[in-house]
């Protein structure tokens, strides 16, 4: 019986999760776990695979068809020329992290706002800080501009403009419009919006397009006392042109999630950068993330089963 593989640790499934993924495919066996062993023990039988199992063991498993990863990022396919070109589908869980992420985002663009980051160490040093001391904007009323609007960047537009921001985004097909974006432009006119952008975020996947796509000329382009979020891949901006802004106060401030390097080692310059808000890649982190994860599993395993079309579907050559 050829096995579907759910490479999760038992203990980390909501309770009936097995009994619902047999129930969708009876005629798949199912086993559960992330042992190496044992996933190369059975690799020559598995299927479909769920969750997320050793990447490089994908390649030892001949019948492989379908698998359906536990993160929206596909760029770990950059390392992986032979999967690429291998015979299966790959499917992600983007459209699972738009809520939580989108929360993180104006978490920071608040943050830096209120200069709670300043607070925070004035509270540390038992130090006043009052109302002369203090110089924090509203984000009412400024240009907010989102590069690349897909679930994620369609829930922070979203936020943003029920903050009563304006909002522009940019993304690879300008003609689908979001809910809350006043302008929707294509990639070419990222140099025209830039210098007239209180806020940008950036939310597009690291690809061969995006690597590199707020190098420094772009991040001198940017408007005197903006702040930049970066919740995407930390190879679309380069870091040390936004440490350099920071510290001559071109920049108000940035909050980064995502980075070129992770962990993000101790002796790196970003970490002293003024202003700069850094949170370890947790800005998709929620209670509630198997659980939505699992529901996008299911519905696709049911998919896969009756011959349907299955969400999420990577084009595993542009890496998203």
């Amino acid at each position: 019986m050829p096995v579907l593989l759910l490479a999760i640790e038992p203990s980390r499934l909501p309770e009936g999760v097995e009994e619902r993924l047999r129930a969708a495919a009876p005629e798949l066996e199912l086993v559960v776990g992330r042992d190496r062993q044992a996933i190369a023990d059975r690799a020559a039988e598995i299927e479909v695979v769920i969750g997320f199992p050793p990447r490089d063991l994908l390649a030892s498993m001949p019948k492989l068809r379908w698998f359906q990863q536990w993160a929206a990022g596909a760029d770990w396919l950059r390392g992986h020329p032979d999967l690429v070109a291998a015979d299966f589908t790959l499917t992600s869980a983007v459209g699972i992290h738009a809520v939580q992420i989108g929360e993180h985002v104006m978490a920071c663009l608040l943050a830096l706002a209120r200069e709670i980051p300043e607070a925070v160490r004035a509270q540390d040093e038992h130090r006043w800080r009052d109302f002369n001391q203090v110089t924090p904007f509203e984000l009412y009323e400024k240009e907010l501009l989102v590069l690349g609007v897909g679930a994620i960047g369609a829930r922070v537009a979203e936020l943003g403009h029920a903050l009563g921001m304006r909002v522009t985004g940019v993304r690879r097909d300008p003609t689908r419009g979001v809910a809350g974006v006043a302008r929707m432009l294509g990639p070419d006119a990222l140099d025209e919006v830039l210098p007239d952008s209180d806020a940008v975020v950036v939310t597009v996947p690291l690809t061969n397009e995006t690597r590199g796509m707020l190098d420094a000329t772009r991040i001198g382009r940017m408007k005197g006392g903006a702040v930049l979020v970066n919740i995407g891949r930390g190879g679309t901006l380069d870091e040390v042109a936004l440490a350099e802004a920071l510290r001559q106060g071109r920049l108000r401030g940035a909050a980064l999630d995502v980075f070129e390097r992770e962990p993000l080692p101790p002796d790196d310059p970003l970490w002293d950068a003024p202003n700069l808000l850094i949170t370890g890649h947790y800005a998709g982190a929620t209670p509630r993330y198997g659980e939505r994860a699992m529901a996008l599993a299911l519905d696709n395993l049911r998919r896969y089963v009756a011959g349907q079309p299955l969400r999420n579907v990577v084009d595993k050559r542009r890496g998203y």
